[in-house]
C-alpha cells in the first residue's frame, strides 16, 4: 500500500474483466481499488501489508455474480457497505482505532467473507 503524504492525490487501482475474478495482493494496492466484472469475485490478501493506524484502505467490488474473500491481520477493522444478496461473515475486532479496510460490495449475488490471521 502506498501512503498518501498529503501532497499528491490518492491513487486508485482499477481492475476490469467480463468473466473471471481478480486476485489482489496488498503490496500492489493503493489507497483505493475498484474491481469490476460481470461474473467473478475478488480474492484480496492484505496480511503482509503494513496499514498505518487511523489509515483507511477502500476497495469497491462491482459484479452481478461474485463475492469478496478478504484476508487481513487480526487488528484491522473491516467495514462492509453496499448492496448484495449474500451476507457478511466477519468475527473482527470490536474496539475502535487501528487501521481500517472499507469494502463497498455492489452486486446481485455474492457475500463478503473476512479471514483473519
Amino acid at each position: 500500500m502506498t501512503k498518501n503524504n498529503g501532497k499528491s492525490p490518492q491513487k486508485t487501482d482499477v481492475k476490469v474483466s467480463l468473466i473471471g475474478g481478480h486476485r489482489l495482493a496488498g503490496a500492489t494496492l493503493h489507497e483505493r481499488t475498484v474491481t469490476a466484472s460481470l461474473i467473478g469475485g475478488a480474492d484480496i490478501d492484505l496480511t503482509d501489508v503494513d496499514i498505518p493506524d487511523s489509515a483507511e484502505l477502500r476497495i469497491t467490488k462491482l459484479s452481478l455474480i461474485g463475492g469478496v474473500s478478504l484476508r487481513v491481520r487480526r487488528d484491522v477493522r473491516v467495514e462492509v457497505r453496499g448492496l448484495r444478496l449474500g451476507g457478511v461473515k466477519d468475527e473482527g475486532p470490536s474496539e475502535p482505532g487501528g487501521p481500517t479496510v472499507r469494502i463497498d460490495a455492489w452486486g446481485l449475488v455474492g457475500g463478503v467473507t473476512v479471514h483473519r490471521s
